[in-house]
């Protein structure tokens, strides 16, 4: 089982910045991916920003030049960093891994969300 911690979630005004974090732990042989999807009430969770073991990144149209996800490999951790947030960036934002476990079965798992609230 992989357990995903998520952090750095807040009100911020538009314009401003937030930095998410997730941390993965448990049964990890290695991470393929981490990755930020986020969703509003009444919609569909949609990708945000995902990386790859192989380095490599992708991000969704919506937040390209704005947004910027890393990895910090020996501490299981994905980190998004947010500037020029806009009010249509508020949503709850959930962190996903794809990991190879000490099984060596590849599973998926999500983070609990934390919330990002952009005032305009």
């Amino acid at each position: 089982q992989v357990h995903l911690v998520e952090s750095g979630g807040g009100l911020v005004q538009a314009g401003g910045s937030l930095r998410l974090s997730c941390t993965a732990s448990g049964s990890i042989f290695r991470i393929k991916s981490l990755g930020w999807y986020r969703q509003t009430p009444g919609k569909q969770r949609e990708l945000v920003a995902i990386i790859t073991s192989e380095e490599t990144i992708n991000y969704a149209d919506s937040v390209k030049g704005r947004f910027t996800i890393s990895r910090d490999n020996a501490k299981n951790t994905v980190y998004l960093q947010m500037n020029s947030l806009k009010p249509e960036d508020t949503a709850v934002y959930y962190c996903k891994s794809g990991v190879i476990g000490n099984d060596m079965r590849y599973r998926e798992d999500w983070g609990q969300g934390t919330q990002v609230t952009v005032s305009s």
